[in-house]
């Protein structure tokens, strides 16, 4: 029992409360665990991976998975962690981003032990008379104190009235679903809790709140976004998705290593082996072993041989501008989006070279020919035509 229970809450950063999780184990029932995700986008990402293993932790445990994909919540948005109104997306949106969710989500859960449900399938059918019943369970005061909206009050940003039901519709996922434990990031405390709150208030034991860490994304900073283009999401390329972890640095890679491996980053190693080496192990996790060895290989003839005349690279025309122009145009062949105050930081900081030589002042006119290669960072570098 005690093993069971230390298996469970291994990594977690919350529980409320481990003694009523204890007391759930000693039924010796299974438990139902549920975890909410809004297909509000494409992919997940490494940062979605900290919960859903969690999640496997249960399942392998021998408890029941239940997976809501938010078909309904996706359309309002979560306002967690936001200082802002999230821009609304399309039911069409949702629909072929819920699709990607699931086959990503068996990258890592055991399918064969995972009932999934779509919460538009209750919210979708709620009368506006069922809506007010609903919300006649929860107080205003309990929505305002969530720290994001005092925060988004304080500051004199809007609240809209939708998003103020977003937490309740979560709490009410809770009851049709009868969860027995709640899954979630840190950000999501508040929503669990009022989740507690509404079972309670329908007859139902209230369910255990089990948080796992928030995961840093690329720049250290701020958490793993899509929208914050500091992720690396679980459908990337093998070669990308080895380039973008070979980028982050050494501080993070020790809180990578906890938290996407489960284990302390290797004292005996040489930290760029050790990088390597993470870097390889999450390929081989979401693609495959050979795949990882291909991009370690492919990684390792663009930047630490610097033989980048030999790999395959986006090609950027020939061409004559100023040199922050370029830089900006060469990151849009790659895929990336970035603004012109970014380039031309990452140019006074030595990032850009051509053919080796680094080039540092953002507003130099420079004449590009073919064949020459312009490297953009540690991860990307571009082919002149």
């Amino acid at each position: 029992m005690r093993d069971h229970l230390a298996q469970l809450t291994r990594g977690a950063a919350q529980i409320i409360s481990e003694a009523e999780l204890a007391e759930k184990l000693r039924a010796n029932r299974p438990l139902r665990v549920k975890l909410g995700v809004d297909p509000t986008s494409a992919d997940l990402h490494l940062g979605h991976t900290i919960i859903f293993r969690k999640l496997r932790d249960f399942q392998e445990a021998g408890h029941q998975a239940v997976l809501i994909i938010g078909d309904f919540t996706a359309l309002i948005g979560d306002p967690s962690g936001r200082s802002a109104t999230r821009p609304t997306i399309t039911r069409e949106e949702v629909e072929r981003n819920a699709k990607t969710y699931r086959e990503q989500a068996f990258k890592i859960l055991d399918q064969s032990k995972t009932e999934i449900v779509y919460n538009g399938s209750w919210l979708g059918r709620l009368s506006f008379e069922d809506v007010i019943r609903l919300n006649s369970q929860v107080t205003l005061q309990q929505l305002l104190q969530r720290e994001d909206f005092r925060a988004r009050m304080k500051s004199e940003q809007p609240i809209h009235a939708h998003e103020i039901q977003y937490p309740i519709m979560q709490a009410y996922d809770s009851v049709m679903v009868k969860a027995d434990v709640e899954l979630g990031g840190t950000d999501q405390l508040f929503n669990i809790l009022l989740g507690r709150d509404l079972q309670q208030q329908n007859g139902q034991p209230p369910q255990i709140v089990l948080l796992t860490p928030i995961l840093e994304g690329l720049d250290g900073k701020k958490k793993m976004s899509k929208s914050l283009d500091n992720y690396v999401a679980l459908n990337d390329p093998p070669v990308e998705m080895f380039g973008k972890l070979m980028s982050i640095s050494d501080e993070l890679m020790v809180r990578y290593y906890l938290l996407l491996l489960s284990r302390e980053l290797p004292k005996n190693k040489h930290p760029l082996e050790a990088k390597k080496e993470f870097a390889a192990e999450i390929v081989a996790t979401y693609h495959s072993r050979d795949a990882a060895n291909k991009a370690r290989e492919e990684w390792t003839r663009r930047f630490s041989e610097k033989r980048l005349s030999e790999t395959e690279l986006p090609i950027l025309p020939s061409q004559s501008d100023e040199l922050v122009t370029i830089v900006v145009k060469g990151f849009a062949i790659s895929g990336i989006t970035k603004s012109r105050a970014e380039a031309s930081r990452l140019i006074k900081q030595g990032s850009i070279q051509l053919d080796g030589a680094k080039l540092r002042n953002p507003t130099e006119q420079i004449s590009l020919s073919a064949d020459q290669i312009l490297r953009l960072d540690k991860t990307h570098a571009v082919r002149i035509g």
